[in-house]
């Protein structure tokens, strides 16, 4: 079986992998856009005109691009451990890229901050749970007191049979976005042995054990779930 490195690389940095992750979220990821849009307007509850936001997993630059495109004088830090996913994220950023500054690695070679906000989408589930505690640490010490931070990632129940049920039901989903069966299949099988899925009242509880407040459920969409919450 292939090892988690493994499966990392061949997502993240496999040169195909890198070129087709545009299109990826979209056919996965129930109201991506929507998602997106509304995670913009959260950060913009509490982030002012000069804002300097972290955002945990800016591989490919899709999230960066939305939320510089509605906040025209933010600011931003993105880390990434891929320098292939990177360099996406240079190019769908375009002339936006003046914005933002690029890290290669993940949270802890941030800036120390102290940022207006972070959020870490489509990520967290790549991490054990002792590096999802110490992510979760790490964006907690650079962000401003109230700072809001939205996390986005896979989180469904794990028992009873509730967690084959639900990895079925995603790779259902995305068969019916048009992706072929035995590639959906495949993906269902890569996820259930490599990422680490937890319930939301999990999820939830590594938020608020890592020092997060007012933790809410802003998005829930089949398999993937979105909180705020704020330093």
């Amino acid at each position: 079986m292939a090892s988690d490195q493994d499966f990392l690389k061949a997502a993240f940095h496999d040169p195909q992998a890198v070129a087709n992750y545009a299109d990826s979220p979209r056919m996965a990821f129930p109201g991506f856009v929507d998602m997106q849009r509304m995670a913009t307007l959260l950060l913009a509850e509490r982030v002012n005109t000069n804002g300097r936001v972290l955002v945990v997993g800016a591989g490919g630059g899709l999230e960066l691009k939305v939320f510089a495109e509605a906040q025209p004088t933010w600011t931003f830090d993105g880390v990434d451990p891929s320098p292939a996913m990177l360099q996406l994220a240079k190019q769908t950023l375009g002339p936006l890229v003046s914005r933002v500054s690029l890290h290669e690695g993940k949270v802890d070679v941030a800036p120390d901050g102290p940022f207006d906000a972070a959020t870490c989408i489509l990520t967290m589930h790549f991490a054990d749970l002792d590096e999802r505690r110490q992510m979760l640490s790490a964006v907690r010490r650079r962000l401003q007191p109230n700072a809001p931070f939205i996390a986005v990632h896979l989180s469904f129940p794990q028992t009873n049979g509730a967690r084959s049920q639900w990895l079925s039901r995603y790779a259902a989903y995305v068969t019916s976005s048009g992706v072929d069966p035995e590639k959906a299949s495949q993906a269902r099988e890569a996820i259930d042995s490599h990422l680490t899925i937890l319930d939301p009242e999990h999820d939830e509880t590594l938020l608020r054990e890592s020092g997060f407040s007012d933790v809410s459920l802003f998005y829930a969409g089949f398999a993937f779930r979105g909180w705020v919450s704020y330093a």
